[in-house]
């Protein structure tokens, strides 16, 4: 396989996670507020720098917000990198390129799911189409990644993506996971028990689909301890970081060709952040949650380039 064709797959797969996860944080985290306990988690200012805060690395902006301009930005504006109709086309773009090695099924959903993106209404959106449309939108990558496991051999194309989409899956909760503690930070005082019991951890829950789960395995209200374990160290819970870590070293498996596994390898190093991650306990992250952020979002970047130097390097 050419490292050109290579990297299309892997930058499919993750575009691909990377527009259901804004889409869903902007479905959950838009309506949710609608139900908050408090004023201030109701406020569109509130909820709108929450938005762009997870949306956009370059949010700077401390003037009022207008909500409109927001939702359309985060949503169909082409001119925002950050946009989820700029992740579709740039998926649809990599599975062009890529065409001859992934399946019929899965292009023609993905093509569907471009087309509908594309052709979708702003003013519908911005007035009354928020949750039609990001409802879509995470159901069609659902059934991208049904697509992607139903439709094709479980080979080193499959690993390829997976890769890209194990990656990409970490690296968006540990955004909403920082953009949350950020929302509860700012509304501290503003619930019975502070931070610990702050609405925000049901809506972080929400944002990554992991609330049932998470009742079903605690039996308990979410609280900052559990749910930042459940999310984070859990290897049990698809959406958590430790198994994003377990899938990203299984599925490099099928690509490694050498018997021992070399110190300067991308398959090293996904070993040893794993490993680091497999003997943490969540009171010492919760205790310098900072210093956890930069440190895994770090680690994340640093096997995406070293990925992309071993595999992808054309």
């Amino acid at each position: 396989m050419l490292a050109r064709v290579a990297n299309n797959l892997f930058w499919m797969g993750r575009y691909i996670e990377r527009t259901e996860h804004v889409a869903r944080y902007l479905n959950v985290n838009y309506f949710s507020s609608l139900d908050a306990p408090n004023e201030l988690s109701q406020s569109r200012q509130f909820v709108l720098k929450s938005l762009l805060f997870m949306a956009d690395d370059a949010v700077t902006s401390s003037k009022d917000l207008n909500e409109e301009e927001v939702l359309y930005n985060i949503g169909l504006n082409p001119d925002k990198d950050f946009s989820v109709i700029n992740y579709v086309k740039l998926a649809r773009e990599n599975a062009n390129s890529a065409r001859d090695l992934i399946s019929t099924e899965l292009y023609e959903a993905l093509n569907r799911f471009y087309h509908y993106v594309l052709n979708y209404d702003r003013n519908t959106f911005v007035k009354s189409g928020l949750y039609d449309f990001t409802v879509h939108v995470a159901e069609s990558t659902a059934v991208l990644r049904g697509k992607i496991r139903g439709t094709l051999l479980h080979d080193e194309v499959y690993a390829i993506i997976m890769l890209g989409i194990n990656l990409e899956r970490a690296t968006q909760i540990i955004r909403i996971i920082n953009a949350k503690y950020n929302d509860a930070l700012i509304a501290k005082g503003s619930y019975g028990d502070a931070i610990k019991k702050s609405y925000e951890w049901i809506t972080l829950l929400k944002c990554t689909e992991a609330y049932d789960m998470m009742r079903r395995h605690y039996k308990k209200t979410p609280d900052s301890i559990n749910t930042l374990e459940f999310l984070i160290l859990n290897p049990s819970c698809p959406r958590s970081i430790m198994n994003c870590l377990n899938e990203l070293s299984r599925h490099m498996e099928g690509l490694i060709t050498e018997k021992r596994t070399r110190k300067d390898s991308v398959a090293f190093l996904v070993g040893k952040v794993k490993a680091e991650y497999e003997y943490k306990h969540i009171e010492e992250i919760e205790g310098n949650f900072q210093a956890f952020i930069e440190g895994i979002q770090d680690s994340l970047v640093q096997i995406g380039q070293k990925m992309e130097k071993e595999y992808f390097n054309y």
